[in-house]
């Protein structure tokens, strides 16, 4: 069970705050009256969703790339934060192959600042690290990935991430286990929902391609992914990153993704963007010749997460999906999205009374 009213009053840094999945967390943070401070680069995109989503004026905005460590030590000393949530990321995987180096400085040595950074800091009390599924040795089965099998990703993005785990893993060992700070991995799946503008991400280009009356492309239709919509992963990382402050017991790595149902194809999800988005909306596809490696399959197994927490999935395919659009359409309408966001969010918590 989540409970935010928790995060009434606490001081919380988030980096990575700029991009799709932290500019959703910050709103959650915002609207649970923490004291948020976000620590990233500019966003990149443009649209994008932090500056839809109107929070830059609600917290502390630190702009600062994850690999200066004296601009990001300055901030922890500023802010003292109780809870981080690691975010800050290269986080796709075709950049990776045209960026490999940047990739793991990012994400490797990022990551390394942040715990030392933690190692430093006198009131950190919680961490959660979000790497992706991405991190295990893909032998590509027909089961789900559990968080004691080998981290061993393919490309540059998948590899950095199994590194990150590593290193969080030496830093608790090394520096943590006789402090009162615990750390937490989460290993989530691909999230959709509105307010994503990236290339290279499914539900984007299906967007991108309606605004602009085109058919839609699709590049890996047989592929097999866990989706889950953004704001499922997210609850998870609070309600970790909550429970492990009163309870290091909650401490450990998590796979976070959806139900066996809704590990699906790509072809079958843009089949559901074109149903729910309507106005004759449809797809062909676009494999590509000598693309980068991207896995054709891949699926976690949650049942940690699920027996720890008693945690289960709020939203299937056919709800996000429904959000999704709904989203998207009031965007390119010019409606208020930090009201969508809000009664979004409203409509996924309801979830906490039944």
């Amino acid at each position: 069970m989540l409970d935010l009213s928790f995060y009434n009053q606490k001081r919380v840094l988030v980096t990575g705050h700029t991009g799709f999945k932290g500019s959703w967390l910050c709103r959650l943070l915002i609207n649970a009256n923490a004291i948020v401070t976000g620590y990233a680069l500019e966003p990149t995109d443009d649209p994008n969703l932090f500056t839809l989503a109107d929070v830059s004026s609600k917290m502390n905005s630190v702009i600062g790339d994850i690999r200066d460590y004296d601009c990001l030590k300055k901030t922890f000393e500023y802010t003292r934060p109780e809870i981080v949530f690691h975010l800050a990321a290269q986080p796709i995987v075709r950049n990776s192959y045209e960026e490999p180096r940047y990739t793991y400085e990012t994400n490797v040595m990022g990551t390394v600042n942040v715990l030392d950074c933690i190692r430093l800091s006198p009131t950190v009390k919680s961490v959660l690290n979000v790497t992706t599924d991405k991190v295990y040795h893909n032998h590509e089965w027909c089961w789900g990935y559990r968080e004691n099998e080998v981290l061993n990703g393919y490309d540059p993005y998948s590899n950095s991430k199994s590194c990150s785990e590593l290193v969080t893993c030496s830093y608790k060992n090394s520096f943590f286990a006789d402090r009162s700070v615990a750390v937490s991995t989460a290993r989530a799946g691909n999230v959709i929902g509105g307010g994503d503008f990236a290339a290279d991400r499914i539900i984007p280009d299906c967007v991108r391609a309606m605004s602009e009356g085109k058919t839609i492309s699709v590049r890996n239709p047989h592929s097999i992914r866990p989706y889950q919509h953004v704001l499922e992963p997210l609850a998870v990382y609070l309600m970790i990153a909550e429970k492990q402050y009163a309870d290091r017991h909650y401490e450990g790595c998590y796979n976070v993704g959806p139900d066996d149902c809704d590990c699906i194809t790509t072809g079958d999800l843009a089949d559901l963007f074109c149903k729910y988005w309507g106005e004759n909306a449809v797809w062909v596809n676009q494999e590509e010749k000598d693309a980068p490696h991207e896995a054709d399959f891949l699926k976690l197994d949650c049942s940690k997460l699920k027996q720890t927490f008693g945690w289960s999935p709020r939203w299937h395919m056919d709800e996000c999906m429904k959000m999704t659009c709904r989203f998207s359409k009031k965007w390119l309408a010019g409606k208020n999205i930090p009201e969508e966001m809000d009664w979004e969010i409203a409509e996924f918590l309801k979830g906490n009374e039944k």
